[in-house]
């Protein structure tokens, strides 16, 4: 293949699948509305300040309420959490209230809600948003974090969720 070709999207994606993530869910909460959207693509950007990222599908509509809040918490997930992190992936269908009701749930400082067995979650202002193609990447800025119990780390790899 030349660099002029350019590789459709099953062909990434397939490649894609062989790249290990590990399995967080993003939450927040603005007037009154809950969200939450299972995700692998999250990472550090900073240690001074404190800055992570989040990749979210720019198509959904319901990924606007990020914008609009200015608040997040990535929460990492557990071996434990598979049901979870299928039910906010919308796999399972069911409401957000439904999707929310599979953990216990507290907040930090920005009040977006944290899971309370998370092996980690980081309560993050919005810092900037910026568009990549299909996605939006949000950029947050740590203000406080939260640990959990030490657990195997919930993993998604080969289009199936592994542990670590």
């Amino acid at each position: 293949m030349t660099r002029q070709q350019q590789l459709d999207p099953a062909t990434y994606r397939n490649g894609m699948a062989l790249y290990a993530g590990h399995v967080q869910v993003v939450t927040t909460e603005h007037q009154g509305v809950r969200r939450g959207v299972t995700v692998t693509a999250a990472c550090s950007v900073s240690d001074n300040p404190p800055t992570l990222l989040v990749c979210l599908n720019a198509s959904n509509p319901g990924n606007e309420i990020f914008a609009e809040s200015g608040v997040f918490t990535l929460n990492s997930l557990a071996a434990h959490h598979e049901q979870l992190a299928t039910g906010f992936a919308g796999l399972a269908g069911g409401s957000v209230a439904d999707r929310f009701a599979l953990g216990e749930w507290e907040t930090l400082e920005t009040g977006a809600p944290v899971l309370s067995d998370a092996i980690v979650a980081f309560d993050c202002r919005v810092t900037e948003i910026r568009p990549a193609s299909t996605h939006f990447v949000m950029f947050g800025e740590v203000l406080a974090m939260h640990f959990g119990p030490r657990s195997p780390a919930l993993i998604y790899l080969d289009r199936g969720f592994r542990t670590l």
